[in-house]
């Protein structure tokens, strides 16, 4: 007979102007894997938040019973002594300690009132061994991939004696590969009797592992799903989450691609920041015409962000050499102004530590790249920068009640499209996108997608990186392929799949091991 591992009961939170959570129910059974979907300020995070503790009980209202009892925690230390442990998006490592200390912070191995760093280590290896990471424990955070962070995240939890995991989208930023491991861990741990709750906006990976699937929209449950009985479409999940059918998951685009190169790099070389000697890209040569979205696809340490950044005003790295040309001249770009006054905009991969202010409104994040826009006579002009805010609020269809509500408030799509307005507001003619639409749900890709195409049909250009294959097909015109900090190949779109450019990645990387 099926145990109830979890219930929550007519969850309902708020936050000021805005109910996250309305009278939300959802059942976890013991030892499955259960997914939670829907489009961003569904209220899945939040949920979680309270799940864990993280808002504490008194700050919403309902009921969470887990094992049959009645929970009412005041912080993660109450949900963890239960074995409900929460993996966060933004992963909680520290990179300057080892992955030992890093897997028993907060859950110190102690002898006699003092921390037993052997005991620590050799306990660390024995849970990185469970997950597959073959690492030393002594080994810096900050030295390792971010898949292998991952990976730690978990051997973390499972040193805490977790019963139910929580993981808030665990493969956002993972490559194909790397997320396939996280999920097959999942599998196995569930053979060993771990209850999980993943949530994700990749709908093949939620097919892949979960047994349910619970769909949550505008903060109240959908409906349940069983996945176990027979595998659920994903046009059927992506209906209840948006409340409609979407045929298409890429929106047509009339191709007006011109002969003028509007943009070009050559000869790029960049070294790291810290180990100053080792080179992160590599003699790089590319072009954009106007009106083309071109792709640029790799697996994680590829070079693809470093790219971006070093050509976006050295933004990243030293000793950078090499030649930027805009409209066939070319280019002096030493710092990040240097790169807006030449109308070039870079839409970081990491909105929330680069690209946001989140304690700050709205509208000062959407006019803070040019506030010589909305400014007379040295003065910012209050009137014509709420009006220019309301106008991209609109135009994006950014949902908030206000534009004076802080950008923290939003949820993960609404604050993408609040990063987009932002350089979109500075009126660039080139757009270095990088992840453009990470951790955001189906319905605001098409959305972000239709933001792209409508630029580039205006005669923009757009240096479109993703870690997904499928997006960067369904999205460019041409392709790219880097590895290693170098391109090593370069497809028409039309003419590139999935297997063409893996094979390309794998046929390079061979020869560099063979080297």
């Amino acid at each position: 007979m099926t145990k109830k591992l979890l219930e929550m009961r007519s969850i309902t939170k708020e936050f000021p102007g805005v109910k996250a959570l309305d009278n939300v129910n959802i059942t976890v059974n013991e030892g499955e894997i259960h997914a939670v979907v829907g489009e961003n300020g569904a209220g899945k995070s939040t949920l979680m938040n309270v799940l864990s503790g993280v808002y504490p009980y008194g700050t919403y209202s309902g009921d969470v019973f887990f094992d049959g009892q009645l929970c009412r925690h005041q912080g993660i230390k109450d949900s963890e002594r239960l074995g409900i442990v929460i993996i966060h998006q933004e992963l909680a490592l520290v990179p300057y300690l080892s992955i030992g200390e890093n897997m028993f912070l907060g859950n110190e191995q102690q002898s006699r009132g003092r921390i037993d760093w052997h005991k620590t280590h050799q306990k660390a290896q024995e849970y990185m061994r469970i997950v597959g990471l073959e690492e030393d424990p002594h080994t810096l955070v900050k030295d390792i991939s971010v898949g292998k962070q991952q990976l730690i995240e978990i051997a973390k939890a499972l040193a805490k004696n977790v019963r139910l995991l929580i993981l808030d989208e665990p493969t956002s930023s993972l490559n194909e590969s790397d997320s396939k491991n996280v999920l097959d861990l999942l599998l196995r741990l569930q053979e060993q009797g771990v209850t999980s709750i993943i949530i994700s906006h990749k709908l093949n990976e939620i097919s892949y592992c979960a047994d349910r699937i619970t769909i949550l929209r505008d903060g109240a449950t959908v409906e349940t799903l069983d996945n176990k009985a027979a595998e659920i479409p994903e046009a059927r999940i992506v209906k209840g989450m948006v409340g409609r059918e979407m045929t298409e998951r890429f929106p047509t685009r009339s191709r007006a691609i011109k002969d003028e190169i509007a943009f070009e790099v050559k000869n790029f070389t960049v070294y790291h920041e810290q180990f100053t000697d080792r080179k992160v890209v590599d003699n790089v040569s590319l072009k954009l015409h106007k009106g083309e979205v071109v792709g640029i696809y790799g697996l994680i340490g590829a070079g693809r962000s470093e790219l971006a950044m070093s050509i976006f005003g050295q933004a990243y790295g030293t000793k950078a050499s090499g030649t930027v040309y805009k409209d066939g001249v070319p280019l002096e770009l030493n710092s990040v102004p240097d790169a807006i006054k030449a109308n070039i905009a870079y839409l970081t991969e990491d909105r929330k530590g680069s690209g946001l202010i989140l304690s700050n409104s709205i509208v000062h994040n959407l006019t803070l790249p040019r506030m010589d826009f909305v400014s007379r006579r040295a003065k910012i002009d209050k009137d014509l920068e709420r009006k220019t805010a309301n106008h991209y609020r609109e135009s994006l269809d950014i949902k908030t009640p206000s534009i004076e509500q802080l950008v923290e408030n939003l949820s993960g799509g609404n604050q993408q499209k609040v990063l987009l307005g932002k350089w979109i507001f500075s009126q660039p003619d080139v757009l270095l996108l990088d992840e453009p639409t990470r951790g955001v749900d189906v319905g605001a890709k098409y959305e972000i997608y239709q933001i792209i195409n409508e630029l580039v049909e205006a005669g923009k250009s757009a240096l479109f990186i993703s870690s997904e294959l499928t997006e960067i097909l369904g999205m460019c015109d041409r392709i790219y392929v880097m590895n290693q900090g170098r391109i090593i190949g370069e497809f028409l779109a039309k003419e590139a799949t999935q297997e063409i450019i893996m094979h390309c990645i794998m046929q390079d990387s061979k020869g560099e091991i063979g080297a």
